[in-house]
């Protein structure tokens, strides 16, 4: 198998970078190698295997070192996760013995971890909801609100995002194939608003009619697309999981075909056949 193109080895000159190799195609699980003192934080559920010296802890919040406020801020920060939709506790693995240890985390669904070092985006990026996986320990997750009201209502992910903050390494689940665009001052992207898995805080996301009312109601794309306007960052994802949880459910119910998703054919279709 050729080498990941997801790969890092240690930069002696920044403390506290945890080593990290991405393995796998279409299911895949990110290693992480641990210095002695040095921690992992984990999305509750996430762990798959490590070495017996890495000691595991189940926090409140984030286990990010600035979470702080004693009881009150660790509940705050907790607070935070479960509007976003996550656990209310995260797992902390720490390296205490000598030498090099390692612990593995896998992603729930098929698609991609993207390792990103935050520190090189500015030390913030927004993402979806529910994609964070693991990050070195002092990443902090938080909350972003979307300002506009039509995009918080028709814009895919609702009015809250993640938050990731920090200038350490985080790793991200999307669903699906990744792709990654830079866009230069005033460049203009349209994304299917499910699709859009993150973003760099400079990039202006706003809504765009889909087309005419011919394309709204029989194009099977909604009613709106995702704007995001340069400078910055972001990163499409192919498959987003209430995509693929639709069609699974569809094919449970023995619905069959597309029946033009998205549009107002789904729900005549799903009339027509009784459902």
């Amino acid at each position: 198998m050729p080498p990941s193109p997801w790969s890092h080895q240690r930069n002696a000159g920044v403390a506290d970078d945890i080593d990290f190799e991405i393995k796998g195609e279409d299911l895949q699980f990110v290693e992480i190698e641990l210095d002695p003192g040095e921690s992992a934080v984990a999305e509750a559920g996430a762990f798959v295997w490590k070495d017996a010296s890495v000691q595991m802890t189940t926090v409140f919040g984030d286990g990010s070192a600035d979470q702080g406020g004693g009881f009150m801020g660790k509940l705050l920060g907790a607070g935070k996760r479960l509007v976003t939709g996550e656990s209310l506790f995260t797992t902390v693995f720490t390296h205490t013995g000598t030498g090099k240890a390692r612990v593995a985390f896998a992603s729930p669904t098929p698609g991609t971890i993207l390792p990103l070092n935050l520190g090189e985006l500015g030390g913030t990026l927004i993402c979806q909801k529910d994609s964070f996986l693991a990050a070195a320990r002092g990443v902090s997750i938080g909350l972003h609100f979307q300002k506009r009201v039509m995009t918080g209502l028709f814009g895919g992910e609702g009015f809250i995002m993640q938050r990731l903050e920090g200038d350490g390494w985080a790793f991200v689940q999307m669903g699906g194939t990744l792709i990654e665009r830079e866009l230069a001052p005033g460049e203009e992207l349209h994304i299917d608003t499910g699709c859009v898995a993150a973003y760099t805080p400079d990039v202006d996301f706003d809504l765009v009619m889909a087309g005419g009312v011919k394309s709204v109601l029989f194009g099977g794309e909604g009613l709106f697309f995702a704007r995001l306007r340069g400078p910055g960052k972001v990163w499409i994802q192919s498959l987003p999981f209430a995509r693929l949880a639709g069609r699974m459910l569809q094919a449970a119910n023995h619905q069959g075909g597309n029946q033009g998703e998205g549009s107002i054919l789904g729900g005549l279709g799903r009339m027509i056949d009784g459902n």
